[in-house]
């Protein structure tokens, strides 16, 4: 799923590509991308693109009659410009160009929103605080408002905007912290290094993708990149201090981790595999080397 660094830097492209842009045509693909009647997708057709901005992990695409298209890729969408590929679901052409929404495979879980004004904009927020534009200690009474796992917290879009499985993963082995460490449990100092972490974390990805993108629009979106330390690199060695990464893995999601990082060499139970070996199940990364 795109997340924070991601949709930045989508949002940056596409501010560089139709702001101020007529859209002269707006048409779905799929009857099953639009998630709301009023106001109609026909209310764009003719306005102008006045704003872009982010909210949590959507696209918000602001148009001069004061409507609001929200796109959320959610897992498997993903924007393409004057190209088609793969699935199509939308396609919106302005006078700069056309952008296509596709999503890969067959659940359809991506949605459009349109929204009437700021006011209508605000239905959208799920209500995580931004962590550049948070204090310290704005960060702290959010990451202890629920007794949750630093892995289930920072995920939260309730709390945290923009943060899902991949970076999340990120912050922790760079905080060295545990993703089963519980929020309200952290030291001051674990708090405050939980805040750097997640700043340089999300600040340094934005950097390198904006680099890897060198103006073109960005193409390559996915949640595992080259270059991550932990996440999606199970078993491949922590490039700190080259153990194998571990994971927890839940539903169609997995944790990953580095056991001798983050866990003082504990390894964490996976529900399905540490139920099937029991006694077996390893408890360190010693007895598991």
């Amino acid at each position: 799923m795109p997340e924070l660094p991601d949709v930045d830097i989508y949002i940056e492209a596409l501010d560089a590509r139709i702001r101020g842009a007529r859209i002269e045509k707006a048409e779905l693909k799929s009857p099953f991308l639009l998630r709301t009647v009023d106001p109609p997708l026909s209310s764009v057709t003719a306005s102008e693109v006045a704003r872009l901005r982010r909210l949590g992990k959507r696209i918000c695409i602001g148009c001069s009659n004061g409507v609001w298209l929200v796109l959320h890729l959610m897992i498997a969408g993903r924007l393409h410009w004057n190209h088609k590929s793969g699935n199509v679901l939308a396609s919106f052409t302005f006078s700069t160009g056309v952008l296509t929404l596709t999503e890969a495979g067959s659940q359809r879980r991506a949605s459009l929103h349109l929204a009437s004004g700021d006011d209508g904009l605000k239905a959208y927020d799920p209500g995580g605080i931004e962590v550049f534009e948070a204090t310290a200690g704005e960060f702290d009474a959010v990451l202890r408002r629920e007794n949750h796992t630093l892995k289930r917290t920072l995920t939260d879009p309730r709390l945290f905007a923009g943060i899902g499985n991949a970076y999340s993963d990120e912050i922790l082995h760079h905080a060295r912290l545990s993703p089963v460490a519980l929020s309200q449990k952290l030291t001051a100092g674990e708090s405050a290094r939980l805040y750097a972490s997640t700043r340089c974390v999300l600040g340094e990805w934005k950097s390198r993708l904006r680099t890897e993108a060198a103006g073109k629009f960005p193409e390559k979106v996915t949640a595992f990149r080259e270059g991550m330390a932990v996440h999606g690199r199970f078993k491949q060695p922590c490039p700190d201090c080259c153990a194998p990464v571990q994971r927890i893995r839940y539903a169609s999601n997995e944790t990953n981790y580095c056991a001798r990082c983050q866990t003082a060499g504990k390894l964490l139970a996976d529900r399905s595999l540490s139920r099937l070996l029991g006694a077996d199940w390893p408890r360190s990364i010693d007895e598991l080397s």
